[in-house]
């Protein structure tokens, strides 16, 4: 595994070090650099440090894998590969993500999966085991998004407006979210089994990165949520 050091160094001088690099590499002393691995494919990448905003970006199926919190953006446009975080996450994490996975540990800001969609065999995920901000799937077109509400010292599992404008994808929100109000074009029912059995497919290698047992996290009920209609802004423009 090769090892870089990135104290000093933009993000051009980072990317550029990246792509002439063996295929498994370890940043180290990484604070605020933005846009690290944008665009890149068959690589793995740990980040020791905070990477700035927009990490994997426009990711073409790399791994990355950042062993602190990370800023706004993260995988933005993503297109394959896989972003781990292993803390909290900023604002506008998989903004218009069409494939791949990112998983976070802990919290994550405003407008997670915003934009979000999926076309044929890509479908992509986003697992936060925290709680997220305001926003949450704003827009969705497409994938899944799962918030666990794990360790959140009895904080609400997702802030104001959830999936305003969904019309697309499915999320999943651990508990019964009697206290979520959710916008008139998707339905919020307690998950099923069917359901419970879709959602483990989702949260196995979430578990196994982060030493979660999987039945200990599905023991409490889930509320699933989805479109009622793929055109939610047709009652705005069209008369009765």
């Amino acid at each position: 595994m090769a090892l870089l050091n990135v104290n000093g160094l933009d993000y051009n001088d980072i990317n550029a070090k990246l792509r002439d690099t063996a295929d498994n590499i370890t940043i180290s002393n990484c604070c605020g650099q933005r846009f690290i691995a944008a665009g890149m494919s068959n690589k793995q990448i740990t980040i020791n440090g905070i990477p700035g905003n927009a990490l994997g970006a426009y990711l073409n199926g790399a791994s990355i894998v950042v062993n602190a919190n990370a800023q706004d953006a993260v995988g933005d446009t993503m297109n394959e590969g896989e972003i781990t975080i292993h803390g909290n996450i900023g604002d506008a994490v998989g903004y218009a993500m069409r494939g791949g996975r990112i998983f976070i540990k802990g919290n994550a800001g405003y407008r997670a999966g915003i934009h979000m969609k999926e076309y044929k065999e890509k479908k992509p995920l986003i697992i936060i085991g925290g709680v997220a901000g305001s926003f949450l799937g704003e827009y969705q077109a497409g994938g899944v998004i799962v918030v666990l509400g794990l360790n959140s010292d009895g904080k609400r599992i997702v802030g104001n407006f959830p999936c305003t404008g969904m019309h697309g994808g499915k999320m999943f929100l651990r508990g019964k979210c009697k206290d979520i109000k959710f916008p008139n074009q998707v339905t919020a029912k307690e998950a099923d089994d069917t359901d419970l059995e879709e959602l483990k497919t989702y949260l196995a290698d979430y578990c196994h990165i982060f030493g979660y047992n999987i039945e200990n996290i599905l023991s409490m009920p889930f509320t699933v949520v989805t479109p009622d209609s793929k055109n939610p802004y047709k009652q705005m423009y069209i008369a009765n």
